[in-house]
């Protein structure tokens, strides 16, 4: 039971502290973040810009829409 205990804190011990694979430097940090969140709010506002022009154009023809022509009393 010792032996196992030992075993165990040596191992946990080796563990501890492993580097993992590394970060380059330019993806990291302040700048990188500020970066990303430009890049992101100027594509946001294209799109925004681009709902805008679509929901803006208005169909011409009549000042009133009709419902659709369908018969009545016929099954």
């Amino acid at each position: 039971m010792r032996r196992a205990g030992i075993a165990l804190a040596v191992w946990l011990w080796a563990g501890c502290g492993v580097v993992g694979s590394p970060i380059p430097p330019e993806n990291v940090g302040v700048s990188f973040t500020i970066e990303q969140q430009k890049k992101r709010d100027a594509l946001e506002a294209q799109q925004r810009e681009a709902a805008e022009s679509q929901a803006a154009a208005e169909p011409e023809g009549q000042d009133v829409n009709l419902p659709a022509l369908r018969p009545v009393g016929t099954r």
